[in-house]
């Protein structure tokens, strides 16, 4: 599969983005798609994730009541849903995949997921 990751761009602070991960090749059927981020001299880290069948999803703690993730299935497209903006978003946001597996159990470290996106930067300006 081939992941497209797009949406990023500048935004003030309080600002809001969306996100999109579109995939190529076959389709999110059974699979688990988290989101990361990295941002400068930053380890990846768990944004969120949702599972496709069921549309279950978990965020992080940082971006709970902020973002929202979701999915459509006819355009084999997720969307994550950034609103409040803040300067500590700033990053490069990646998607990425994984089958699932352990019923409701959510992965949530990078190692954990197969296939990724190319990134798309966001930067939130104070």
């Amino acid at each position: 599969v081939q992941l497209q990751a797009c949406g990023g761009g500048l935004v003030q602070a309080g600002g809001s983005l969306r996100l999109s991960c579109a995939a190529s090749g076959r389709t999110f059927s059974s699979h688990d798609i988290g989101w990361f981020r990295q941002g400068p001299g930053k380890e990846r880290g768990f944004v969120g994730a949702i599972k496709w069948s069921g549309g279950k999803t978990i965020l992080a703690d940082s971006v709970k009541g902020r973002f929202a993730i979701s999915g459509d299935s006819a355009e084999n497209t997720v969307y994550l849903q950034m609103n409040s903006l803040k300067p500590e978003d700033t990053a490069v946001y990646f998607c990425a995949t994984r089958p699932s597996y352990n019923g409701a159990y959510f992965y949530t470290r990078a190692v954990n997921y197969d296939a990724w996106g190319q990134g798309t930067q966001v930067t939130v300006s104070s």
